[in-house]
């Protein structure tokens, strides 16, 4: 090894200081200078045992320390060997154990559990291999070093002060338990560090041969400067909407929740509080006001709009910009891989940190985004009771204001002087009328202020529109009953434009419209219905607006043309709206959403990554119209243009590798569609098909490819580049069923149609071929297929790893893989890390990134890199586990893992990988319960080839 490479580096100076301090007495630190070496350490050990009053039994078992300590004693060379061979060094490990072995030997009913924890202690050292003196030193290597050596000599002088301080034999029972839990502390932290050692040693190894592992240390190089660059960040605040300047009251509960929240609460778990109440209550504006108020002695604060996955996606993806964990377009746009990186950003960083989880009221959704570190806070908001009290840790109950907080917010709300006796009795009958509510509070005074209309007349007012709403029987109880008769009066004298965009609002999901789908998606071909017209001109949709943010009926952003309104307004404006112009409205905002999501059925053309910005404008309201749509029996006029907006998101979720959403979208299409005869259906059963290809179902898959290919021979003829593209996922079925000269037969007639049409999508057929050829055990003739794709014309090996565009990662996986097949490891792992690098940026941490990263770990294995292979594994597994769909892959993770530690002789890491893979495999293929512990039964929970 070479030496440090910093001469007299300082950093194992300071760790004998940490020592010394810990240990406490200068007597000692003179003791343990008399052992150096393992040798003279069992020298002494044997010395206790001659001793005749003590305990054989229990001294024979120092006999087994032996070959545990060679691990400490490889260990203590490798710091000698790196900083320099200072004798201290070593004798603060050696002499430490021979005192820590003597002072348990003389308190006996100790003995047994200290010889327990110095094995245990010795087998999380980091492993080195049998010797090495040419392993170059990096700054990380160096400081991962001193910190296991002063985690150990640390712990061994606590243990030594434990035995000084607790003589007798009740103080040390009194004491253990939290000596035992010191212990088990540590122990995690060697692990953890040791595991950093072991990595960076191996990319040290590595980049003595840099020409050869290139990609992967730049690949392995990118992960340890992102973890570096994250405890470096420590100020950001992503809260969304102004500090309510007419806030008033809650102050108890406000100091209950930084009781429970503040970072100077002590905690073994994140610290959590749920705002519980029925909507309208202030359960937001509550939360709002701690984040602002609290802002000083927070470093981070999230604001994350829990509705569902998709709000809860798009906000994690805002917070990861904000904290400069992206580093492109495309992974900002990837919102599980933004949800991956801001959980271990938030597990990693010291900084003191609050989550706001607002309408959480999705429990699935919120067990997905919430965080595992332990000195975070997080405060979340739920009209759920579930939720309330699973996962937060504390609940807190939000109930209206008394008459006296209540009066005080709507004098606040219209600017009336508190201390006159008649605004205060009138705004105290007007808080009881109104049941305290402070969402009602907000709104009549936002109306009062805007009419200029003195308290005393108000009530009158509000009592006539009461009677009305009696009349109409919609209401279910006495709040429903408040709601609806405070927004009667806000809503009956709005102009006509503001009217019809709030009725338009209706069906926006409440949490941001994108002013964009206004103006842009009323510009396409169809046009728009000319009522609406208004929405197409930014100064008319502006008037339009005006009169509904003066009544409070929405909420605009200052920084960005976004438009946002509660819930409850949605509501009583749809309960407004006759039946019969619910359809009308449904299908102009239909229309307006099909802007963003390009057509899928009319042109084969392959992914469409361009359109994927506007899709994300509109991603969110798809979820909303078609639970509206679904809730309140809605039947658009235009049943085939919401089927196939439905269907053009579903493609959108299926590129982006959101299953389960595209899932449930696409089985939302196809029942919509009246007319089964459409390629737009054809298409919709299509996507259905490689949902559950791409989902490792291929038998599932057969049967609606089958009946997309017969529609398309109806609709287009035999020779049309749809019915090659049906034949060539019929083809990609029999490729993973294991059918595979039907397979080949499938493909050929697939590339004789493309080759007649003379087809642009003529090299995905080939890379298709290619993929079979090679599983048949063909890989001179799978490499050979590969290079007639048209893209790839006079590619090599040093072209494909020269190449900046991430869309030939697909093929060089394949490439990588016919490489491995053919010998060439080499290769194989240069094009797989390239590949690699190139499916985190296109596609953030999904499914396609997990089966590269699988593939990488498994070669650098194959060359001897264990410890690079276990760290991108675990990557592996903190990935596959955010995702609903990444079972197969955590499954087939976790067993290669197990097999890596086993190697490694850590036989409790390698049981516990063991004993998951198989609980996973069992549920995923009941068939393989009791099927041998071998790979290729992990590898039936994966696809062959993952495009």
């Amino acid at each position: 090894m070479e030496k440090s490479i910093e001469n007299g580096s300082p950093l194992w100076h300071r760790a004998l200081e940490r020592y010394r301090e810990e240990l406490g007495g200068n007597e000692d630190y003179q003791a343990i200078h008399q052992v150096h070496s393992l040798d003279e350490l069992l020298n002494s050990v044997n010395n206790i045992q001659a001793t005749p009053t003590r305990d054989r039994q229990t001294l024979a078992s120092l006999n087994r320390l032996a070959p545990k300590f060679k691990f400490v004693d490889d260990f203590s060379a490798i710091i000698a060997l790196a900083f320099g061979a200072d004798a201290t060094l070593t004798a603060v490990v050696w002499g430490s154990i021979r005192l820590i072995l003597t002072l348990a030997s003389s308190a006996g009913d100790t003995l047994q559990d200290i010889l327990d924890m110095l094995e245990e202690l010795s087998l999380k050292l980091p492993r080195f291999r049998v010797y090495e003196d040419t392993l170059p030193m990096s700054r990380q290597l160096e400081a991962a070093l001193i910190d296991v050596y002063t985690e150990v000599i640390c712990f061994y002088a606590r243990t030594i002060h434990f035995f000084r301080d607790h003589p007798h034999v009740l103080l040390r029972r009194n004491a253990w338990e939290t000596f035992h839990t010191d212990f088990l502390r540590t122990t995690m932290r060697i692990k953890r560090i040791s595991s950093t050692v072991e990595s960076e040693a191996d990319l040290a190894r590595m980049r003595l041969d840099e020409h050869k592992y290139k990609e992967v240390i730049e690949l392995m190089d990118n992960l340890t400067t992102k973890r570096s660059e994250d405890d470096q960040r420590t100020k950001y605040h992503q809260i969304p909407f102004l500090q309510n300047g007419k806030f008033s009251g809650r102050s108890v509960l406000l100091t209950t929740i930084h009781g429970i929240l503040g970072p100077g609460q002590v905690s073994s778990s994140t610290k959590s509080a749920a705002l519980f109440g029925m909507g309208g209550v202030g359960k937001t504006q509550l939360a709002l006001q701690y984040a602002h108020q609290s802002a000083y002695i927070y470093d981070v604060i999230l604001w994350i709009a829990a509705d569902n996955i998709i709000t809860i996606g798009q906000s994690f993806r805002e917070a990861a910009q904000g904290l400069q964990l992206c580093q492109t377009s495309e992974e900002i746009q990837d919102s599980a891989a933004a949800i991956w990186k801001v959980k271990n950003w938030l597990n990693a960083t010291s900084s003191h940190w609050l989550i706001v989880f607002d309408n959480a009221d999705d429990l699935q959704a919120l067990r997905i985004a919430w965080p595992g570190s332990s000195h975070g806070s997080i405060l979340l908001t739920t009209r759920d009771f579930d939720v309330a009290n699973n996962p937060a840790a504390q609940s807190l109950h939000v109930e209206p204001f008394s008459d006296e907080e209540g009066s005080m917010m709507l004098l606040k709300q219209v600017g009336l002087d508190p201390t006159v006796a008649a605004n205060t009795e009138h705004a105290t009958a007007i808080t009881q009328a109104l049941g305290g509510l402070p969402l009602a509070l907000g709104q009549i005074g936002g109306f009062i202020a805007q009419r200029r209309l003195p308290l005393k007349d108000f009530l009158s007012l509000y009592e006539r529109n009461a009677a009305k709403i009696d009349a109409r029987k919609t209401v279910k109880d006495d709040y429903e009953h408040t709601l609806s008769t405070v927004w009667d009066v806000s809503f009956q004298k709005l102009p006509e434009s503001a009217s019809k965009l709030l009725n338009l609002l209706i069906f926006f999901d409440p949490d941001g419209v994108d002013e964009a789908i206004f103006l842009e998606g009323s510009q396409t071909e169809q046009g728009i219905d000319p009522d609406f017209e208004f929405v197409a001109d930014d100064m008319d949709l502006g008037d339009a607006e005006q009169p509904l943010l003066q009544a409070a009926l929405i909420n605009k952003t200052m920084e960005q043309p976004v438009v946002t309104v509660h819930r409850l307004i949605q509501s009583a404006a749809l309960r407004r709206l006759p039946t019969s112009d619910r359809p009308r409205y449904f299908d102009v905002v239909i229309q307006l959403l099909s802007w963003g999501f390009p057509d899928t059925w009319s042109k084969d053309v392959g992914h469409q990554i361009n359109a994927w910005k506007k899709c994300e404008k509109c991603l969110p309201h798809i979820d909303h119209i078609a639970k509206l749509c679904k809730k309140h029996d809605i039947r658009p006029m235009n049943i085939q243009q919401y089927a196939e907006l439905l269907l053009r998101c579903s493609w959108y979720l299926y590129e982006r590798e959101t299953y389960d959403i595209a899932r449930s979208l696409v089985d939302a299409a196809v029942q919509t569609f009246e007319d089964k005869s459409t390629l737009a259906y054809a298409s919709a059963i299509d996507l259905a098909g490689l949902i559950d290809l791409d989902l490792c179902q291929p038998s599932l898959a057969l049967k609606p490819f089958q009946e997309a290919l017969e529609i398309r021979k109806k609709q287009l003829g035999p020779d049309d580049s749809f019915i090659a593209f049906s034949l060539n996922n019929i083809a990609l079925v029999y490729t993973e069923m294991g059918n595979l000269e039907e397979a080949y037969s499938t493909h050929q007639q697939a590339i004789d149609i493309r080759l007649r049409t003379n087809s642009d999508r003529i090299g995905n057929s080939y890379s298709n071929m290619a993929s079979l050829l090679l599983r048949m055990g063909k890989p001179e003739e799978a490499e050979d297929m590969l290079g007639r794709c048209p893209s790839l014309k006079d590619f090599t090996d040093e072209t494909f790893l020269s190449t900046g565009n991430p869309r030939f990662s697909g093929d060089m996986v394949l490439l990588s893989r016919i490489r491995l097949k053919q010998g060439r490891v080499d290769d194989a792992l240069r094009l797989a890390s390239k590949a690699l690098a190139f499916r985190q940026k296109l596609l953030g941490n999904r499914l396609k990134t997990c089966d590269s990263l699988y593939d990488v770990a498994c070669i650098l294995d194959l060359q001897g890199h264990s410890a690079s292979a276990i760290e991108l594994l675990k990557q592996l597994i903190d990935i596959s586990e955010s995702l609903n769909e990444g079972q197969g892959q955590l499954a087939r993770a976790l067993y290669r893992l197990s097999t890596l530690y086993a190697a490694k002789g850590t036989t409790a890491d390698s049981d516990t990988c063991k004993v998951r893979a198989l609980e996973i495999r069992g549920r995923q293929r009941p068939e393989d319960k009791d099927a041998p512990f071998q790979e290729e039964y992990f590898s039936k929970l994966t696809l062959w080839m993952l495009w």
